[in-house]
């Protein structure tokens, strides 16, 4: 999961483009393992090959952000069976494992910073701890 905290002043203050540019980072970390991740119009979040591979979820108070993504990397979906994910009934959820089996999160976390700090264009500050 992520949970950026941002002032949208420095970027757009436009809530559409937030989105999107969160869709764009998880678009960009599927492509390093090979995948191609996709947005379908009037849908928020990131798809691969049908299935809601991660999902999107913010709250924007004053133009700071808060909430965020989640990317399924390895959880166990059947709890999934029982609900309608988003509300969408025609579409399954899927995980990273799924084509990826020896991910893990630890890899993903990397190229989630790597990512976000691409599309926002800030600079990553390792903490040395």
């Amino acid at each position: 999961m992520g949970y950026p905290i941002l002032n949208l002043k420095y970027y757009q203050q436009d809530l559409h483009w937030y989105l999107r540019q969160l869709e764009e980072v998880i678009i960009q970390v599927l492509s390093r393992y090979d995948l191609e991740g996709y947005r379908i119009p009037g849908l928020t979040g990131v798809w691969l090959e049908g299935k809601k591979i991660a999902a999107i979820g913010i709250k924007v108070r004053r133009w700071i952000t808060m909430h965020g993504f989640a990317i399924n990397i390895c959880p166990d979906l059947t709890g999934f069976r029982e609900i309608t994910p988003c509300g969408i009934k025609d579409k399954s959820v899927g995980s990273l494992a799924e084509w990826r089996p020896q991910i893990t999160v630890e890899q993903v976390l990397v190229d989630v910073a790597s990512a976000f700090a691409s599309v926002f264009q800030i600079k990553l500050i390792a903490d040395e701890e």
